[in-house]
């Protein structure tokens, strides 16, 4: 696929692009009719980057994340990875994480119900979805990201005494549709439950 394609996704943002978009989000409505000095505004974000504190940065950081997510999955349908080394692909993969494993499931419910929205406002809806969910509606995912983990361990333990693993879906995907299908049975004996 030639350099310029259209179809292909818009490329990652990092959290400091998101900071620097908030910014002058931020600038044209306070000021819209005042136009900007490209260099100057660059320093200054620059300058405000660095004073703030890791706490300030992580709104960022989630929405990067999200927007990796979701440049992911995009990047699937679009085609064939970058040409490069061969990878084995039977290498225990790396399980998601709970904030991954959110947005897995709540970035087809954003992109069907607004279908024309960028990736980048995609990644800045589930990081303020995730921010706002509390510890206990977090749990489920966590608890999720926990038993994959606990998976890939074993799985990588077995790759290495082996030299391979088995499985041609590779080891992560196995273990997390092996945890969603426990996961299913434990809410359908919850559900099971508060019916007697």
């Amino acid at each position: 696929m030639a350099k310029g394609d259209p179809k292909k996704p818009k490329d990652k943002m990092s959290a400091y692009a998101f900071f620097v978009q908030t910014c002058r989000e931020e600038h044209k409505k306070k000021s819209p009719e005042v136009s900007v000095n490209f260099a100057e505004f660059s320093e200054k974000s620059s300058e405000k980057w660095k004073t703030m504190s890791g706490k300030e940065k992580s709104k960022f950081d989630e929405m990067a994340k999200a927007n990796k997510v979701c440049y992911d999955w995009e990047m699937k349908d679009y085609g064939p990875a970058k040409r490069g080394k061969k990878k084995d692909l039977n290498v225990p993969q790396r399980p998601q994480s709970g904030f991954f494993l959110f947005c897995s499931e709540f970035h087809p419910k954003i992109k069907s119900t607004n279908p024309d929205i960028s990736i980048g406002d995609v990644a800045k809806k589930l990081g303020e979805m995730w921010n706002n969910l509390n510890d206990s509606e977090k749990q489920p995912y966590t608890t999720k990201a926990a038993k994959l983990k606990e998976k890939y361990e074993k799985d990588v333990a077995d790759y290495k005494s082996k030299g391979k693993s088995d499985g041609a879906k590779g080891p992560a995907k196995v273990a997390q549709k092996k945890v969603e299908e426990e996961d299913e049975e434990d809410e359908e004996e919850e559900e099971e439950e508060k019916d007697e």
